[in-house]
């Protein structure tokens, strides 16, 4: 692979990494080119698509650009997405609901301490179910996402808020989360994490007292 070829490689996996459109300006950016090239070679990547009837194409929206898939497949695509929106929760999914729910905003990260599993499938799964969606992100390092539920959420199980969730078992540990509002004593004993999380954790805390 020559360097061109590299380039276009490196444009194509970023605009498809990124999934919404992005500024040509980014793109060079981070190639360290000028914004002429960048849309030189993104104009070959857009033409090898073309050439080969691929089921992708590249879009320009005013400055940016956008991996998309091609019209004429969009009646396979849209049945893809329906089947997987519709397809019915897994046990792990359910979990993560409960706990974003009960919650009301969690990082992936604190779900994943109280599950002890990673949880990028099922929260991914949710969000394209829109039961959850994105509400910002912690002001830590690495500003790990927040997740929250959605009103369909809220109208899937007949709730009118959050406040109407049934109460959860009384349980010894679900008992030890209650009454530590910060949410910290979950971890305190059986699971000593770096002070980042605790931070993230404790910053979670207040802002729902807010």
């Amino acid at each position: 692979m020559n360097k061109t070829e590299n380039l276009i490689s490196s444009l194509e996996a970023m605009l498809f990494a990124a999934g919404d459109p992005v500024e040509a300006g980014k793109l060079a950016d981070v190639l360290e080119l000028d914004i002429e090239t960048v849309e030189k070679l993104l104009g070959t990547l857009g033409a090898q698509y073309d050439e080969r009837n691929s089921g992708l194409m590249l879009i320009r929206i005013d400055n940016k650009y956008q991996l998309c898939t091609r019209e004429v497949f969009s009646e396979n695509v849209r049945k893809l997405m329906e089947i997987r929106k519709n397809a019915p929760l897994s046990n792990a999914a359910f979990e993560v609901l409960a706990i974003i729910a009960y919650n009301k905003t969690v990082t992936r990260s604190f779900i994943e301490q109280v599950r002890g599993v990673d949880c990028s499938g099922p929260v991914s799964s949710l969000v394209q179910k829109g039961l959850i969606e994105e509400k910002g992100r912690l002001d830590l390092p690495g500003r790990p996402l927040i997740y929250g539920t959605t009103d369909r959420f809220l109208r899937c199980f007949s709730l009118n808020s959050l406040d109407d969730l049934p109460e959860l078992p009384k349980t010894e540990e679900v008992e030890k989360i209650s009454k530590d509002e910060n949410q910290t004593s979950l971890f305190d004993d059986d699971n000593k994490k770096d002070d980042a999380k605790d931070k993230e954790i404790a910053l979670l805390a207040s802002e729902k007292e807010e």
